[in-house]
């Protein structure tokens, strides 16, 4: 299962051409990927984490190996003036040595004055297994997942079912470590470790917050809210502290990896549509509802899904909710350039098309409605709307 991963072969591929950064969660997989599978396509590589103090005297020494052709720096960007250094690094290379650089923080790099990197790297996501991943989908750059994906064409689903190996995602989420040990015990222990290296490390050494306890405490509440309307005012109040520490503790630990929020989608035909995101965990497996843990994991597909295609192949795709005020709702929508392209509501039996999905099916003019069910062995199509299970849904995407 871990003798490639998704991204592998397109940042192999765009590293000739500009550096690369990789961002995403601790222990999601990000120095595999580079160390033992990007790197083995090139004529030697260096790797240089700057949370190793042997590494950060050779890195401010700059001694850079003359004969290898990859250069990986891990968590650089912990680094003051990181982004010059970068810089400057990367032009003298002249091609020479490629860059990929790797960080548990979103890495996103905006202009500002001489320090901007624009135009000189390209940004991926990783995220977690999913089921095209986990299934082998995505074993090949000539896969034909890898293919097919373009907005306003309708999903491809393959007649296999994998019902075995959706189990096991919903139980052990997708990151690598308790995926692929499948042992309860070790994802307890799993669960615990990584909230302190996320408090105790992550956070502490690149924010200041005068409360860390409370922080923490955030984090705790959130499984809880997964699918539901996120009020921060309601945060807020739980603990007891201002609307702006609640709004820029959640904004803190969306930018280390622990949740991801998505918003409405929103058209001048319709108004007054809630602001309100709703919030989802990039490890599912904390979320202890079944139903709303059912619910996560179509997110985190959907998720990665739009982040390839924006990744990948600039593709302007944004993943979305609908609700309005007459409280009617569907789970997904993924839009393109602003227009519906499909949308997904989640079930965990009910195989009855849902009122609100044709609505706004109809409302929105939406290309393509999918009813996903937990349940399988599922796929019929009923007014235009494809009842189907999840474990044949979640393998047409990435």
């Amino acid at each position: 299962m871990l003798k490639n991963r998704y991204a592998a072969a397109a940042i192999v591929a765009d590293l000739p051409k500009k550096m690369v950064f990789v961002s995403g969660p601790r222990q999601i997989g990000k120095t595999t990927l580079a160390r033992d599978l990007v790197a083995a396509h090139f004529r030697g590589a260096a790797y240089f984490n700057w949370d190793n103090r042997h590494d950060r005297k050779r890195l401010n020494a700059g001694e850079w190996p003359s004969d290898v052709e990859l250069v990986i720096l891990d968590e650089i960007h912990k680094s003051k003036g990181w982004k010059r250094f970068v810089k400057g690094e990367y032009d003298a290379a002249h091609g020479e040595r490629h860059f990929l650089i790797t960080g548990s923080s979103r890495l996103d790099v905006y202009r500002r004055g001489g320090d901007s990197l624009q135009g000189r790297y390209h940004h991926y996501r990783l995220h977690p297994f999913s089921l095209a991943e986990l299934t082998g989908r995505q074993s090949s750059p000539q896969s034909s997942a890898q293919q097919y994906t373009a907005p306003f064409q309708p999903l491809r689903f393959e007649a296999a079912a994998f019902a075995a190996e959706l189990a096991a995602l919903l139980r052990f989420g997708g990151f690598p470590e308790p995926l692929l040990a499948q042992n309860d015990k070790l994802l307890r222990r799993w669960h615990n470790e990584r909230s302190e290296r996320l408090f105790r490390e992550d956070v502490r050494d690149g924010e200041i917050i005068h409360d860390l306890g409370k922080m923490q405490m955030l984090s705790d509440m959130l499984p809880v809210r997964v699918g539901s309307l996120l009020s921060t005012n309601a945060i807020r109040e739980d603990l007891e502290v201002g609307h702006r520490t609640a709004a820029r503790w959640l904004d803190i630990l969306e930018s280390f990896f622990y949740h991801f929020r998505i918003y409405p989608y929103a058209r001048d035909s319709v108004r007054a549509l809630r602001k309100a995101p709703k919030l989802y965990l990039w490890d599912w497996s904390e979320v202890l509802d079944e139903a709303a843990r059912f619910e996560n994991c179509v997110a985190s597909a959907l998720h990665k899904f739009v982040h390839w295609l924006k990744d990948r192949d600039g593709y302007k795709v944004q993943l979305h909710f609908v609700r309005d005020t007459a409280k009617r709702e569907v789970d997904f929508l993924v839009a393109a350039d602003g227009k519906p392209w499909f949308a997904v509501e989640v079930k965990t039996q009910d195989e009855k098309v849902a009122s609100d999905l044709r609505y706004f099916g109809d409302r929105f003019r939406i290309p393509f409605l999918y009813q996903v069910v937990k349940k399988s062995g599922v796929d019929k199509t009923i007014d235009g709307v494809r009842v189907i299970s999840a474990d044949k849904f979640l393998a047409a995407l990435i």
